[in-house]
Formats: structure tokens, sequence, C-alpha cells
């Protein structure tokens, strides 16, 4: 897996996951919160599966 997120965008998936998880956790936005988790997931890891089929890549190539 070649990384494809650069550092804002794992920041950014990984505050907007977590208030997902956090929301679902308090039944505020019910059970589809809980995506939350695969942002959480892909900001670990470097690496998002929807970019590669689409084509995109934020982290910049040394």
């Amino acid at each position: 897996m070649t990384r494809n997120l650069a550092s804002w965008d794992r920041i950014a998936r990984l505050v907007i996951g977590a208030l997902l998880i956090l929301l679902a956790i308090t039944g505020t936005v019910g059970v589809w919160g809980y995506l939350g988790v695969i942002l959480v997931g892909t900001a670990f890891v470097n690496f998002c599966p929807l970019y590669r089929i689409l084509g995109i890549s934020t982290h910049k190539s040394e």
C-alpha cells in the first residue's frame, strides 16, 4: 500500500471520524455514525482505498 494521504488529510479524517463515533455512541446521529471507524482506520494506515480507485492522492511525492 502506497501512502496517498497528506498530513492535513489524516488529521481531518481523525477529527471527523472521532466526532462521528462520539455522536453515534451518544445516539445523536444514529448507527451510520459508526462509519467514522473507517475514517479513523484510513488515517492510521495512511491509505484510502477509494482514493486509489479514483486516482486521487493528497500525499506529496518526494
